[in-house]
């Protein structure tokens, strides 16, 4: 059996392999300049390998979030899906309406009661609302070395431009 490979299913994961040909601060100037190796059509682009190094989670807190605010917004998202639901039962029947004033208020029951109980679970310990995402403190490209000296040439040559 091949490294990296299961007998079934997703390759499991291994380390990139490649010599470094630039780095970047930021995914878009090394994705810009895999973009330019890949205008040339004589490079094998799929020998490129843009990795993320320094991996840090960063969680943005967005709001305070209040009892009000929870219910209001899982009642909101019940009546949604409870319109969403109840139009999908109205087209099966000649009292559409309904079965629409049916799916919104029981969909607003239930958003109510699933947003409450885990807040309510949390006893205060988190009263706020964030987003959390995944940033690299840098970006290297990555080339196999049968292309790599040919790669930091080319891209010598854009950054001379």
């Amino acid at each position: 059996m091949a490294q990296g490979r299961r007998p079934y299913g997703k390759p499991t994961a291994t380390p990139p392999e490649g010599w470094p040909i630039g780095t970047f601060t930021t995914y878009a100037e090394a994705q810009a300049a895999v973009d330019e190796l890949s205008d040339r059509d004589e490079f094998p682009v799929s020998d490129l390998t843009i990795v993320g190094v320094d991996l840090m989670q960063v969680e943005r807190v967005v709001g305070r979030l209040t009892w009000g605010k929870v219910l209001g917004g899982g009642a909101l998202y019940g009546v949604w899906m409870g319109l969403f639901f109840g139009l999908l039962l109205g087209l099966f029947q000649e009292d559409w309406i309904a079965p629409l004033i049916t799916g919104v208020v029981v969909g607003a029951v239930f958003g109510i009661i699933l947003a409450a109980v885990p807040y309510g679970m949390q006893n205060g310990k988190r009263d706020f609302a964030s987003t959390t995402e995944i940033v690299a403190g840098r970006y290297d490209v990555l080339c196999n070395p049968r292309n790599a000296e040919k790669a930091r040439d080319l891209l010598a040559q854009r950054r001379l431009r």
